[in-house]
C-alpha cells in the first residue's frame, strides 16, 4: 500500500466513523495548524550547514530506502 492509499484508507474509516459533520471538523483541526512554521524553521535551521543537511537527508534515506 502506497502512502496515497494509506491515506485515503485512513481518511475513508474517519469518516465512515465520524460522520460527515465529525468528519469535517477534524479536517479542519487537523489541517489548519498552529505555530509560526517559518519563525520555528529559521530557529531550527540557523546553525545547520550545508553538509548538516545533506547528512541529515542521506541519514533518512538510509533509514527509508524505499522512498528515495
Amino acid at each position: 500500500m502506497t502512502d496515497s492509499e494509506f491515506q485515503r484508507h485512513a481518511l475513508s474509516i474517519l469518516q465512515r466513523e465520524l460522520g460527515a459533520e465529525g468528519f469535517a471538523r477534524f479536517l479542519h483541526v487537523y489541517r489548519s495548524g498552529h505555530g509560526d512554521y517559518t519563525k520555528e524553521r529559521d530557529h531550527i535551521l540557523k546553525s545547520a550547514t550545508i553538509d548538516d543537511i545533506v547528512e541529515q537527508v542521506r541519514s533518512a534515506n538510509r533509514q527509508n530506502p524505499m522512498k528515495q
